[in-house]
């Protein structure tokens, strides 16, 4: 039995679960997501709580069993909650400003890079004296929400030897010495 796939998920207040042929529809205060499934893999609610279970022990059977409940809890934790992310861009001249969903990126090129966000991720810029300028990024989709922060972080990725460039807050980079030091 899958360790992951065994475990049930509590459904809060508040969001709705409903399944019509092979499509599962999470409603929320934050949102609403959908996943197609295979039909297949079974759900079963009982009080505020789902249940995800698999028709036999195939290899297939097995790696949809996990997969499934993650992508389901995911979408409940998204919808109630919602998903947070927040990137800081470290070096001389970085800047970034935002106008509604569009993200305009100063990253020491020879030119802005704007870049169109997708309407369900909202995004707040915060560039204060002294400080990092930091881009806040927060939506109910969690698949969403790492792939457009991976997007941003391909415009400028950390270097290791001044760990320039767009990290996460708090991430830790693992720095190089460089060629002087070996003498």
């Amino acid at each position: 039995m899958s360790r992951i796939g065994k475990l049930p998920i509590q459904i809060p207040a508040g969001v709705t679960f409903s399944l019509k042929e092979d499509i599962v529809t999470v409603k929320g205060p934050k949102g609403e997501l959908t996943q197609k499934i295979n039909p297949d893999i079974r759900f079963e609610l009982k009080e505020n709580e789902l249940t995800v279970s698999r028709p036999s022990d195939e290899r297939q059977h097995r790696a949809l069993h996990g997969l499934y409940r993650a992508l389901i809890n995911n979408m409940v934790v998204g919808v109630s909650q919602g998903y947070r992310k927040e990137l800081e861009l470290v070096g001389v001249g970085y800047r970034v400003t935002n106008t509604g969903n569009l993200l305009e990126l100063a990253l020491g090129y020879t030119h802005a890079i704007y870049m169109q966000l997708p309407p369900e991720v909202k995004v707040e810029t915060k560039t204060e004296r002294n400080k990092n300028p930091l881009i806040i990024l927060e939506s109910a989709d969690k698949q969403l929400i790492g792939q457009v922060c991976a997007k941003i972080r391909s415009f400028r990725k950390v270097e290791p030897y001044k760990g320039k460039g767009i990290r996460f807050v708090g991430e830790e980079i693992r720095r190089k010495s460089g060629k002087s030091a070996s003498k």
